[in-house]
């Protein structure tokens, strides 16, 4: 602003354009152009010298913007149709160019099309540039396109998924297929890409899939409770992309666009008839990608990773991830819950029974959840119908129940007497299954409790004596005092007795 006051006081002075030029060591043209401006403006030389830098730059600083031209309104007119095409998969701006060419042939040439459509798009459109910290972020998504394999034997072309994740810093790229976006596929390809980088970053950014996300906001999404249990596993972060923001994880979005031409088309002439020959040639394209030098650059991703990202990522735990499962079940009254899928029985604390819990099992385990309090955990068994107990689950009279076997009523009946046990003994060989005579034993033995183990010893001496060998004649025989009645020596000589009801030998002659 200062050489324009002494243009203007040089020229209040009554200086020539060619003298001021020299003086001010400006071209005639800039001269003519500032002292065209002043004498517009209608001011005086004390009028514009009392205007600050910023009033001056205003009168003066500025040039003039031109309209522009009918062409130049013809190409900005196309912009916002060349803006939408170029979101079509394998649309780029040349075919977009040669057809706006073929319309408008005294159109601009390519360069200048490409030159005016950045700038169109900056100020439409304007993009934050991020700079992304080493270790900082992975950005995973999966490509709008699919690859395929083909059955060997029915000749089936099946679709499969194809998985993308970029570090942010080095820009190292890991590609993988699976069979679908659900949640187990999703998770097993982040967890493959954590290995194949050889460390953890502070956080994953994937898309809203519902393998992440169960509900989108965004302010503060719901993450997917096994995806949250995996990040928590690797001490890493989940941050989910906004619905409808692609740009939230554009660099992904790019590294997809790179996928199609560095993977899909190398791939697309050979026939693959499983996932693991494809994920092999997709790997030994994937290690070409990463090793090509950067646009422009001495250096490619990999060099890169090695240098400034490898060493800040966090080591991986010792054990990998396990994938979990949830079922909701209710407790039992007999102090167990069934996981539906194996139906398959577990013992959980007897206080919880008939509670709501959450069995999260993996393929080694099954553990119990009530109100995000683990309360039990046993080795998964697949076996149907059967049943896993912890005997500390069990209330003190169930766990009497599970201890019971013949050998525990047989030393329990020999520790009251031989006659005891003898008849508790022929109690269980009388039975098809030892199960069966557990509750007759144990009424029998607690009647020592009742009666006294004299009398009990007495009531099985006469059980044995009768050959009956169950719970109703023991009880009979105490109820009636029959273990009291004393046998005669002589009672085979005694008389028959005489009595109406008695036919006596002559009626059957």
């Amino acid at each position: 602003m200062s050489k324009i006051r002494k243009i203007l006081r040089m020229y209040s002075h009554g200086r020539s354009i060619l003298s001021i030029s020299a003086q001010a060591d400006a071209s005639r043209n800039t001269v003519k152009k500032y002292l065209t401006s002043f004498k517009d403006s209608g001011f005086t030389f004390e009028e514009v010298n009392a205007l600050n830098d910023k009033e001056l730059e205003d009168l003066f600083g500025k040039s003039k913007e031109h309209p522009p031209n009918s062409r130049m309104q013809s190409m900005l007119r196309c912009y916002p149709h060349v803006d939408k095409q170029l979101k079509r998969v394998g649309v780029n701006r040349q075919m977009l160019w040669k057809e706006y060419y073929k319309e408008f042939p005294d159109g601009y040439l390519y360069s200048q099309f490409c030159f005016y459509f950045n700038q169109w798009k900056a100020r439409v459109n304007p993009v934050m540039h991020i700079d992304h910290k080493s270790g900082d972020k992975l950005y995973v998504d999966f490509a709008g396109k699919k690859l395929s394999i083909t059955d060997k034997d029915t000749g089936e072309i099946i679709e499969v998924e194809v998985f993308v994740a970029i570090l942010g810093a080095s820009q190292l790229t890991y590609v993988e297929a699976v069979l679908t976006q659900q949640k187990e596929d999703f998770i097993m390809a982040c967890e493959h890409t954590l290995h194949y980088i050889g460390g953890v970053p502070d956080a994953i950014v994937p898309d809203n899939l519902k393998a992440a996300v169960t509900k989108s906001s965004r302010y503060e999404p719901t993450l997917n409770e096994t995806f949250a249990d995996f990040a928590d596993h690797y001490g890493t972060t989940i941050l989910a992309a906004r619905a409808y923001r692609p740009r939230d994880k554009a660099l992904v979005e790019g590294a997809v666009k790179i996928m199609y031409t560095r993977i899909y088309a190398p791939l697309r002439k050979t026939v693959y008839h499983t996932l693991n020959e494809l994920n092999e040639a997709i790997r030994e394209a994937l290690e070409i990608h990463n090793n090509l030098l950067l646009q422009g650059r001495n250096y490619s991703r990999r060099q890169q990773f090695e240098e400034v990202e490898r060493g800040v990522l966090t080591p991986l735990p010792v054990l990998r991830y396990e994938l979990k499962k949830q079922f909701h079940a209710t407790i039992m009254k007999n102090g167990h819950v069934c996981l539906g899928p194996d139906k398959h029985n577990y013992s959980v604390p007897y206080r919880f029974i008939g509670k709501k819990i959450k069995l999260l099992y993996s393929s080694n385990s099954v553990e119990a959840f009530y109100h995000y309090e683990r309360i039990a955990i046993h080795k998964r068994t697949r076996s149907m119908h059967g049943y896993t107990t912890d005997k500390e689950h069990l209330a003190s009279t169930h766990q009497f129940v599970t201890d019971w076997n013949p050998e525990r009523f047989l030393g329990w009946a020999a520790a009251i007497h031989e006659d005891v046990r003898l008849y508790i003994h022929n109690i269980f060989d009388r039975k098809t299954h030892v199960e069966q005579a557990y509750k007759s034993c144990l009424g029998i033995l607690n009647f020592s409790r009742k009666v006294g183990n004299e009398r009990l010893i007495l009531a099985c001496r006469r059980g044995l004596h009768y050959g009956i060998y169950n719970y109703k004649t023991i009880q009979m025989i105490l109820e009636k005092n029959m273990d009291q009645y004393e046998e005669s020596l002589f009672a085979d000589e005694l008389p028959m007795p005489s009595h109406d009801n008695i036919r006596g030998e002559d009626y059957y002659q």
